[in-house]
């Protein structure tokens, strides 16, 4: 019997509004959670792509580690979000690390369930369509913000860029991160991420709190450009 979190997730989802009741009823009873540490893979670039994964609690960084050390970070997964579906619609490997930032729990949907409701749900299919679109866009997204703007810049859309509703459905005002967790997201210095928070409060954008930043005008972070323009980043720390 799947733990109620879980269940509880799975149902609240976007996705599970195309599927019938009997559907979704057979897709919680095959689906299963996993608890893992601070540090814990997720997923392991190499292994078997095998599960569609939900974050019930906690977050989990999308990164690529190179052979000369560097991490390169794409995004963060966090509460009541999915990852996976792109390399569950190609049979192979992960490409990509999934490391959980904190403890972690997640929901597993198998492969099998995932590829049944591809093959027989036109609207979950859309629904697919709409979550790997809104991934691509925020990907441009990151690697415009990566190559022309500096620090506080990166910091200010890394933040904005948690408040997509369809791949974000449970983001509030609070953004629960500590300031490293946002330095790794930003591909910055904790000290570095400290600095840009304390721009943005000063700008009006944001608050910094215990645990976390409020976030006061999401479309001014969107747009933010900061003290170095859009033309040449700065170091990261």
């Amino acid at each position: 019997m799947p733990a109620k979190a879980m269940e509880t997730m799975l149902r609240e989802s976007l996705w599970a509004q195309t599927l019938a009741a009997e559907e979704l009823d057979r897709v919680v009873r095959e689906s299963y959670e996993r608890e893992l540490p601070a540090g814990g893979f997720v997923m392991r670039r190499g292994e078997p792509a095998d599960l569609w994964l939900g974050v019930i609690e906690g977050l989990v960084k999308m990164s690529l580690s190179l052979a000369d050390g560097r991490v390169s970070t794409f995004t963060g997964v966090t509460s009541g979000g999915w990852a996976g579906e792109g390399s569950l619609l190609k049979p192979g490997p992960w490409r990509y690390d999934g490391v959980a930032m904190r403890p972690t729990r997640v929901a597993c949907v198998p492969r099998h369930t995932f590829e049944r409701l591809v093959s027989t749900n036109l609207d979950f299919d859309r629904f697919l369509l709409s979550h790997i679109n809104a991934r691509l866009s925020l990907f441009i997204g990151l690697m415009e913000f990566d190559r022309l703007l500096g620090p506080d810049a990166r910091i200010a859309r890394c933040l904005a860029s948690l408040f997509d509703p369809i791949l974000y459905p449970q983001a509030s005002s609070f953004i629960r991160l500590t300031q490293d967790e946002i330095g790794l997201l930003s591909a910055v210095s904790r000290q570095r991420a400290n600095r840009a928070l304390h721009a943005l409060e000063r700008a009006g954008l944001l608050r910094v709190e215990h645990g976390g930043v409020e976030v006061i005008d999401l479309e001014g972070l969107r747009n933010y450009l900061g003290e170095e323009g859009a033309g040449s980043p700065s170091p990261c720390s």
